[in-house]
């Protein structure tokens, strides 16, 4: 059992009143990608972007070191296999916003939502 500072402790709480914790980590990358379409489109041609991407994550509890996630983990899931890569190499889907955001809300502990934002106005959210 764990006692908080203010006195009361997790056996305080009813089951109706289970507290969550959330964290978000913001993540800029940059990366060029071209979009597989069916239609004419600028975009199928390669071209980049400074992403930013936000990763949401909850949790009931904390892990032992008082963490949903260390958010060091969540830039290594995220940031390092992306940055300063050609998303359709490394990838193995067609690399659009929807489906990057999809992608680290299923890699990611704990990840209930991905926003992913390649520019200014066109913004992507993937929640589960």
């Amino acid at each position: 059992m764990t006692l908080w500072p203010n006195g009361w402790d997790e056996r305080s709480l009813s089951k109706t009143e289970k507290s969550m914790y959330y964290i978000e980590k913001r993540i800029e990358i940059s990366a060029c990608h071209r979009l597989n379409l069916d239609y004419e489109s600028k975009c199928t041609r390669v071209h980049g972007h400074n992403w930013m991407i936000t990763v949401c994550c909850k949790s009931e509890e904390l892990d032992r070191n008082g963490m949903v996630i260390d958010f060091s983990e969540i830039k290594r899931l995220v940031k390092e296999p992306l940055d300063h890569q050609v998303l359709n190499d490394v990838l193995p889907f067609n690399p659009t916003a929807e489906n990057l955001a999809h992608w680290i809300v299923e890699r990611v502990p704990h990840c209930y939502k991905a926003i992913v934002q390649e520019s200014e106005g066109n913004v992507a959210t993937y929640e589960v």
